[in-house]
């Protein structure tokens, strides 16, 4: 069974086994964009920006199946395809929220110190 492979794998601490799911930039930044809704490839890469088509593809892939994304094929041509957060993948919002907030605060804290700048 998959889950019993993939559970043996992960590493005894919670923090690294988060990490190791979503500590990278481009996944944090695909989870932000599919937590208002479903989008297509090609609108993720653009609200991502910066990232290869290759990249986002490797990205999305070991998303799902580690099953926080879902993809959803619809037989077009030119093939339709579709990603969205599973119930798992939504369920990391609340650590998005928190790094959102931190990050609105540290760029509020540097407005704040003073510059080193002669």
């Amino acid at each position: 069974m998959k889950t019993q492979t993939i559970a043996k794998d992960l590493p005894a601490c919670p923090v690294e086994t988060t990490l190791s799911l979503i500590g990278n930039k481009w996944k944090v930044l695909i989870l932000r964009d599919l937590l208002p809704g479903t989008k297509r490839f090609g609108e993720l890469k653009n609200s991502i920006g910066g990232v290869s088509q290759k990249v986002l593809t490797a990205q999305l892939r070991d998303m799902e199946e580690n099953g926080l994304v879902n993809r959803k094929v619809y037989a077009e041509v030119p093939p339709k395809v579709e990603y969205s957060l599973t119930d798992l993948g939504y369920s990391l919002k609340p650590i998005l929220d928190a790094l959102q907030n931190w990050g609105e605060e540290y760029k509020a804290s540097m407005k704040h110190e003073p510059s080193d700048a002669v």
